[in-house]
């Protein structure tokens, strides 16, 4: 798959590796996350949305048949959250504001089911985005360690905002160093 987020796209040259052409997909799913040549989520959020719905199901048939409420909760979490919530520190601050609300409405209905409020979507995604990158940091010997570590600030010691631009891509990923600024 060929990333492409310029407004105007060409048509990438084809790629041969060992003899053989590589096909070029608009869209491609990889350890259960739909990815598309635009980093555009929503394939992803459509099948995680038709996950959720499926599995509310079976909340709601657990819930005919008189299930305690503490149950139904951890039917929830095991069920139902894991497939909303998988891989959302990858894709979940990426997507359109109607697709959380799609995913929020269907928490919102789980939340009916079971008789609590749930947390929406949006403060799950930090929570676990934010845990993620504390495991990162308290654990010198993952990959994005050093990276981290020196994005923090000399005076207070908390994480500046990583910048983004052709110039810093270029100066840390040798291979993008070759792709022309759009």
């Amino acid at each position: 798959m060929v990333i492409d987020c310029r407004r105007v796209r060409t048509s990438p040259l084809p790629l041969c590796i060992l003899g053989e052409d590589v096909a070029v997909v608009e869209d491609y799913k990889y350890l259960g996350v739909h990815l598309d040549n635009g980093l555009n989520w929503r394939i992803n959020t459509d099948a995680v949305y038709k996950k959720g719905m499926s599995r509310l199901y079976f909340l709601r048939k657990l819930r005919s048949f008189h299930v305690c409420s503490k149950m139904l909760e951890i039917f929830y979490q095991s069920v139902v959250a894991s497939a909303l919530f998988f891989a959302a520190v990858c894709w979940g601050g990426s997507i359109r504001a109607g697709d959380t609300s799609r995913i929020n409405k269907l928490i919102r209905k789980a939340g009916s089911v079971i008789g609590i409020k749930l947390d929406p979507f949006e403060a799950v995604v930090e929570r676990r985005t934010l845990n993620r990158l504390l495991s990162i940091m308290d654990n010198p010997t993952h990959p994005l360690h050093l990276q981290l570590d020196s994005q923090r600030s000399s005076f207070s010691n908390r994480l500046l905002q990583l910048r983004s631009g052709q110039e810093n891509i270029s100066a840390h990923c040798p291979v993008m160093s070759a792709v022309p600024a759009w």
